[in-house]
């Protein structure tokens, strides 16, 4: 009998601590009045059982198919958290909308149908919603009215071909939800307001987790989405590793599209509701994205333009809140010619900026620079980049371990020929390469707009291979190339250089502008993995999981 009432204990005790788990996470904000980096938290305690998960729009396939490349990518994530989420207790709420006639007799739908009206439905809940009263339409971050799709014109052509083999409509092509995405008998399927609402209310749940695309469409305006949610009044919160945007790099405002991402999510953050990552309920590292090439160095080594100041203020303003990850090595104080740590960092990171003049650093960073080149990653040069590694007067040179050079630098790699600089004192007219108006590194850049503010540099000729994009001139001298692209190695290294630099340049947004454009283009080609028809969808059983 004892026995018998201990376990009969041990279950009650069990069922209660499972009732009463609690979900404690720390969420992020950006309060509209602060600056891109006043980030504020709140530490959160939610009650698993009054707290629900919605899978936002994770379809089994999309007219974009880079977003279906994406989306393939975040769905294992998305499987776990779920997993993980619901042994807590916490009710799942899958939304894949427009998909609900496969799903009409499973459990999980007759769940969400079956709620009870709430007496506090909201009368708009059953609409989209496009702004609330919270956001400020003029600083909206991208530019979404394109449609954001990125993909390259003729494998979309392809890809919309392979869809229409397979019956699917290309503009509308899903019929379920990710097939890597359980549904349990347990779990509630609707893309109706209405519905979750009425599901929400019936079971006392006042806190949602939101993940799932596209988060500047569908997960801000679904009639559940954050929109409608925050503004009625539930405690919503965006996993923001978990989800993706429709946003073209070839729209304003011209970044790459996980910068795009990321500037909407500092929206959300600002003006709709907190943010956190699925690692506060998983264990695993953070999620980055195959494609995700944002992690920049920036090897800081010269005395004559300020570049130790005017890049990490570029980097804190401009960059970072785009999402970049920015790393910043100076050159040692009592040592110039050492950048310690460079050597054991470069290879974490997607692409180095270099302003260096004239230092010889240890043989172990040269390596690392020549491996990161070799292995495809991306190289900007600006100002004194040209004769970064370059020693005046060789014969006088003594090459150690510690004390190397690269004298070649500038023509194999950036692909200039430094020679020196006109006089201090004329600004320079920039003029754009008209067979290159249209490069995507220009888009935004109002080169009307823009002068060269230090003496200009004479690099002519360019190698062969380049593009020159930028040409400047001062009165009585020849024109020169101002900034170029070249491609080196066989993993095709993309290199974007500019002899701009000068802390007058960094005064003009058109110049910060170049550099932004520069940086995109050169960390931003996508070389995806597998075949185009792997990324086909399959029809599926409506009862997915008990």
């Amino acid at each position: 009998m004892r026995t018998l009432i201990c376990l009969i204990a041990l279950i009650v005790g069990n069922c209660c601590f499972a009732a009463e788990a609690t979900l404690n996470f720390t969420a992020r904000h950006l309060p509209p009045e602060q600056g891109n980096f006043d980030y504020k938290t709140t530490a959160e305690s939610w009650p698993a059982a009054k707290t629900a998960l919605i899978i936002c729009d994770v379809w089994d396939s999309h007219h974009s198919l880079n977003a279906v490349r994406r989306e393939t990518e975040l769905v294992p994530r998305i499987e776990k958290l779920a997993n993980e989420l619901r042994k807590q207790g916490v009710l799942v709420i899958h939304a894949p909308s427009d998909c609900m006639p496969q799903y009409a007799e499973h459990p999980a739908r007759q769940t969400a149908k079956n709620a009870p009206q709430a007496a506090d439905l909201p009368a708009d809940i059953g609409q989209w919603c496009k702004s609330i009263k919270s956001e400020d339409p003029k600083v909206y971050p991208i530019d979404q009215t394109d449609g954001g799709e990125d993909d390259d014109k003729a494998e979309l052509a392809e890809w919309h071909k392979l869809l229409e083999g397979i019956g699917r409509n290309p503009k509308r092509p899903w019929k379920f939800q990710h097939p890597g995405i359980t549904i349990k008998d347990d779990d509630a399927i609707s893309d109706s307001g209405v519905e979750i609402w009425n599901l929400l209310a019936s079971r006392g749940i006042d806190n949602v987790l939101i993940c799932g695309v596209h988060t500047n469409m569908c997960v801000l305006g679904r009639p559940f989405g954050l929109r409608q949610l925050s503004q009625h009044g539930k405690k919503v919160v965006l996993v923001r590793d978990l989800t993706d945007t429709m946003y073209n790099p070839a729209s304003k405002p011209y970044v790459s599209h996980y910068s795009g991402t990321s500037l909407i999510i500092s929206h959300i953050e600002r003006y709709v509701s907190g943010t956190v990552e699925s690692t506060a309920f998983l264990k695993d590292p953070p999620i980055r994205l195959a494609n995700d090439r944002r992690k920049l160095l920036m090897m800081i080594g010269e005395d004559e333009y300020k570049t130790w100041e005017t890049l990490p203020e570029f980097a804190l303003t401009t960059l970072e809140p785009q999402g970049y990850q920015v790393t910043i090595i100076h050159a040692d104080k009592k040592n110039p010619h050492d950048f310690p740590g460079l050597a054991e960092q470069l290879p974490n990171h997607d692409a180095l900026l270099i302003s260096v003049r004239r230092r010889t650093p240890s043989r172990a960073v040269l390596a690392a620079i020549k491996n990161h080149i070799a292995q495809g990653k991306a190289v900007l040069g600006i100002r004194t980049a040209s004769h970064a590694f370059a020693v005046r007067d060789l014969k006088k040179f003594t090459e150690t371990a510690e004390l190397s050079f690269w004298q070649d630098f500038d023509p194999a790699v950036l692909g200039g020929s430094y020679t020196g600089h006109h006089g201090v004192g004329p600004m320079t007219t920039v003029r754009v390469n008209v067979d290159q108006a249209q490069h995507p590194i220009l888009r935004g850049v109002d080169v009307a707009q823009l002068e060269g503010r230090g003496s200009l540099y004479k690099v002519a000729p360019l190698m062969k291979g380049t593009t020159p994009l930028l040409y400047g001139t001062i009165p009585g001298k020849p024109e020169e190339p101002l900034a170029w692209t070249n491609e080196v190695g066989e993993q095709k290294a993309r290199v974007f250089y500019t002899s701009l630099g000068h802390p007058g340049d960094f005064e003009q947004p058109a110049f910060q502008q170049l550099l932004v454009g520069g940086l995109t283009w050169a960390t931003d080609q996508p070389v995806w993995i597998g075949k185009m028809a792997d990324y086909l969808p399959k029809d599926q059983a409506q009862k997915t999981s008990k």
